[in-house]
């Protein structure tokens, strides 16, 4: 998942969201630095991450996107799994969508001085540039697959795998739901 779904299952402590959020720019396992409530979020982000690495539903997603991303089968599927949440956002949540998204996008800038400064530069992009609205949409989400193949070592392998997700849309959306009442479950039974 990126960043729609780690938000999805944040909870609605404002210091979780923020640290699951921010985690990919925190390194190590010294999490003193950051408050008690960071530390969780942060935790929890890894935490999602390792279940999501070796689900079988994450595999056999990952393994429909390997022809045409090679290594980076698991960065395009997690957007996709972002699209299919957005897509299905109705069935997650009582909070329409748009209305969910402008308010992580408050809390999240209220918040952008307990970040590192790498992911307070990404926020200011990610609101400027609506990501989270767009991955409902396809050219949404091909446009995060060209930011990304910019972004990352002989990453021009991402570029156009929208067309995996448009071939395989309903197998995405059905494994990610799936996948999301799993990992719901081992949130709810792991701890920070």
């Amino acid at each position: 998942m990126n960043f729609l779904g780690h938000l999805l299952v944040s909870g609605n402590d404002p210091l979780v969201i923020v640290g699951n959020f921010m985690a990919d720019a925190v390194k190590g396992r010294d999490l003193s630095a950051w408050s008690p409530g960071l530390q969780k979020g942060i935790r929890m982000h890894r935490r999602i991450d390792s279940y999501t690495d070796d689900h079988p539903l994450t595999l056999r997603g990952r393994e429909r996107l390997r022809e045409h991303c090679g290594k980076y089968a698991g960065v395009a599927l997690d957007l996709f799994y972002d699209h299919a949440i957005a897509r299905q956002w109705g069935t997650l949540s009582d909070e329409p969508l748009p209305q969910y998204v402008q308010r992580m996008y408050t809390l999240l800038q209220v918040h952008r001085h307990l970040m590192p400064a790498r992911t307070q530069h990404l926020l200011g992009y990610m609101v400027a540039n609506d990501w989270l609205g767009s991955y409902a949409r396809l050219d949404g989400i091909a446009r995060a697959l060209g930011g990304l193949a910019q972004r990352v070592p002989s990453g021009e392998v991402l570029r156009g795998a929208e067309t995996v997700l448009y071939a395989h849309r309903a197998a995405y959306e059905a494994e990610c739901l799936l996948f999301l009442n799993d990992l719901r479950e081992h949130l709810m039974h792991t701890h920070a």
